[in-house]
This record gives C-alpha cells, sequence and structure tokens, in this order.
C-alpha cells in the first residue's frame, strides 16, 4: 500500500516528483506534523559555483523552509579534501584549502537567492564540516566510529560497486568518504538537532550510513530522502549544455545563456521541469504541458522566465526575455547576449571565423567551431559563414558590433573594445 503524506512539505514532494526513496516515510510525514525538522544537503566545495544538477536539491531545501521548517546547506570544508565517490568514474583532483575556501564563497552566493538565512527557528543556516571533522583524531575515530561500519555493507552500495565492477580504483581515501558524511549527520543531529539528510540517488548508501549511525549513537529518530537520478529525454545528464556546465552563479554564466538554456528544453521534459524547478500550481502546469507543437513553445518560455527569476532575480529573467524576443522576432542583436571582445591590435590583424565562434563560447574547441562552419551552422549578422579560415578585419566593425549565430538558439555579440 502506498502511504500517502499529510504533511505540507512532503504533500509537495511526491506531488511533483521530487522522491525517489525515503527510510521511513510516515515516520517523516509525523515528525514534520510535529514541529519544525531540520534538514540538511551537503554540498562539496570542488567549483566555484553550483550548476542546475544541484537544482533539484536546492528546490527541496526551498520546499522545507516554505513548509515551515529549518534547511542547512552544509559546506564541505572538511569532505572537500577527500572527495565523494559517489557517482564518480575517477578519483577528485584534491583542492588546495585556500582553492576550497575561494569555491565556497563562490557557492554562498547561489543560495541567497533560494533561502533566507537567520537566527530564527525556520531561519537557514550555513555550517561547515571543517569546524568538527578538522578535529578528529584518527585512532579515537576508529574505535568510537569505525565499528558500526562493515567492509561487507560498505561493498555493497552502488557508488563502490560501479567503480569496481569497471576495474577502476576506488582510493582508501575516497573509501573513508561515506563513515566522514555518517560522521556528518551524527554530529549535526548532535550539535543542531538536525533529523533529515536529503541527497540524489547516487546517496543513498551516505544516508543510510548517517541515519543509522545517528541511532545507535544518538538514539535519535532521524530519517533520509532522495531524488530520482535527473536526466533529459535524450538521457542526457542535467547540469551540462553544448558549451558547458549551466553555472547558477551569474559571473560564471550570463542570465541570457541561463534562460536560453531552459528555453531550448526539449518537448518531452517540459512537464517534468516546470514541476521541479518552478513554484507554479500544479493545475497551472498540467494546462502548459498539455499543449503541443508551436503553443508549447509558451511553456518553455514560461519556464525560462520563472527558472531565471528564482535564480538570478525577475528583473533579469525579463531582461534574458526580452533579449530572446528582439534576437528571433526581429532579427536584431539583443543588448543582454553575451559579448566578446577583440582588441584593436586584433581586429587590424584579422580575426578567422573560427576564432569569432570559439572566443565568443559558441563552440567549445577551434574543430567544434570548424565543424560547425563546415555543416552551415554558423552566421554572422545573420549571413552564412562557409569559410573557417575568413578573415574578419577592422572594417567588418566599422558599422558596428557582429552578432554571431550558432544554430537557431545560440548567439553572441562580437565588438572591438
Amino acid at each position: 500500500m502506498i502511504y500517502t503524506p499529510k504533511s505540507d512539505f512532503l504533500h509537495i514532494l511526491v506531488s511533483r516528483g521530487f522522491v525517489q526513496d525515503c527510510t521511513d516515510m510516515q515516520g517523516l510525514d509525523e515528525a514534520l506534523r510535529g514541529g519544525v525538522v531540520p534538514g540538511y544537503v551537503g554540498y562539496d566545495c570542488t567549483g566555484a559555483s553550483l550548476h542546475v544538477g544541484h537544482l533539484v536539491n536546492i528546490m527541496l531545501l526551498r520546499w522545507l523552509q516554505k513548509t515551515g521548517h529549518k534547511p542547512v546547506t552544509l559546506m564541505g570544508g572538511g569532505t572537500t579534501r577527500i572527495g565523494d565517490p559517489s557517482g564518480k568514474d575517477e578519483a577528485r583532483q584534491l583542492l588546495a584549502d585556500e582553492k576550497i575556501a575561494e569555491n565556497m564563497a563562490g557557492i554562498r552566493q547561489v543560495f541567497s537567492r533560494f533561502l533566507a538565512y537567520g537566527d530564527g527557528p525556520t531561519d537557514a543556516i550555513m555550517p561547515n564540516n571543517a569546524d568538527w571533522l578538522g578535529q578528529l583524531n584518527y585512532i579515537d575515530f576508529l574505535r568510537d566510529y569505525g565499528r558500526h561500519f562493515t567492509i561487507n555493507r560498505m561493498l555493497s552500495f552502488e557508488s563502490v560497486k560501479s567503480r569496481l565492477d569497471r576495474e577502476q580504483p576506488l582510493t582508501f581515501l575516497e573509501f573513508n568518504y561515506m563513515l566522514l558524511q555518517a560522521y556528518d549527520f551524527m554530529e549535526m543531529n548532535r550539535r543542531m538537532g538536525v533529523r533529515l539528510q536529503m541527497g540524489g540517488s547516487d546517496q543513498w548508501g551516505n544516508i543510510v550510513n548517517g541515519v543509522d549511525l545517528s541511532r545507535r549513537i544518538n538514539g535519535a529518530e532521524v530519517f533520509g530522502l532522495t531524488t530520482p537520478l535527473l536526466t533529459r529525454a535524450d538521457g542526457a545528464k542535467m547540469g551540462k549544455s553544448a558549451s558547458g556546465a549551466v553555472w547558477l552563479n551569474e559571473d560564471m554564466l550570463p542570465a541570457y545563456d541561463f534562460w536560453q538554456f531552459w528555453r531550448n528544453t526539449m518537448d518531452a521534459d517540459v512537464g517534468k521541469f516546470l514541476k521541479l524547478f518552478t513554484e507554479l500550481p500544479l493545475d497551472e502546469i498540467a494546462r502548459l504541458e498539455a499543449l503541443e507543437g508551436a503553443e508549447l513553445n509558451e511553456a518553455k518560455t514560461i519556464l525560462a522566465n520563472e527558472v531565471t527569476a528564482l535564480s538570478r532575480g525577475r528583473e533579469a529573467a525579463e531582461r534574458a526575455a526580452a533579449t530572446a524576443a528582439e534576437t528571433f522576432g526581429a532579427g536584431g542583436a539583443g543588448a543582454d547576449l553575451p559579448r566578446v571582445a577583440f582588441t584593436a591590435e586584433e581586429a587590424a590583424a584579422g580575426v578567422s571565423a573560427a576564432q569569432l565562434f570559439l572566443r565568443a563560447g559558441l563552440a567549445a574547441s577551434g574543430k567544434e567551431a570548424k565543424r560547425l562552419i563546415a555543416e552551415g551552422g554558423a552566421r554572422v549578422n545573420d549571413e552564412p559563414v562557409t569559410d573557417a579560415g575568413r578573415l574578419f578585419a577592422a572594417s567588418d566593425f566599422a558599422s558596428g558590433p557582429l552578432k554571431l549565430s550558432a544554430g537557431k538558439k545560440r548567439h553572441a555579440i562580437a565588438e572591438i573594445g
């Protein structure tokens, strides 16, 4: 028999497709109805920003706060020094402490748009696991906590099995990660009363370990919840685009590019993404996903507007939409398009067509730029460019910036500056 949640938080999560597994759905539901439940998601500081692949769990935290509970965004200042093997084909590059601190500062910017931080009972907090992991004595840790983990069980987790099945190395350093993540949950339960850990489905083994350790050591009733593995309709992993990662921070990806990523959503994904990444009512989402043909573009535009407004602000979303309307509707060059500047010296010497598209971020490599041009997908000022070696000189910029187009949906501006 399928359990139907009564708490606002779980009702929203189930109805919008967020839930893959839960250690005790009924117990968690009762806890949520009984008072404020602090719940956390952990984020290792491996990059200067989070990307759209993290957005499902960020929305979990947002819904947690909107339904009267306390979100905890745990920064992995300690665990980043090791690296999580879950879902990885190889060991992560180890980062210096200075780089970890720099990345942490960038990640903090993301959450300011989604969560309200403060000292109130439902205000978000952002602890750093370096505060307690950095104080651990290895011998004491093994004696007090290592005895609660069996190698047999750890080898059974998918994150470990997948690496071993492919005969890819799994270092002892990485193998210890799941112990430290379990310790995080136990420590935050003891220090902050955290009762819920959430994460992607690849984190299930780590989360279950944390639930078990917290119950054994603290005697606490705690819970774990995971979200489904999210892929696009074509099977591609969320978080990537043709030109690279889709970052949440404005300084790493302009708002227009971010908006355009969502506007280019595949037809089959529109309803799912509206449920996961917006706060639109479900009846409105049902109306939008029922649209067909050209009318479905309305739903894609609304998706792009709503996600961009959440991530970058409503004003940024409106600017991006206006730029798209100008670019596609009037054949113009929208003011908010990504821009690349060439020096007067470069223009005097001439810039090849391939370099134009590479420098503008419309191709990931020179080879890709040449292929784009050879296949007829490149245009400058709406005119096809067929020769990758064609030089654009100062005279080509004399009447103003050049509008570069890669296919029908990706554009940029090249100028002298």
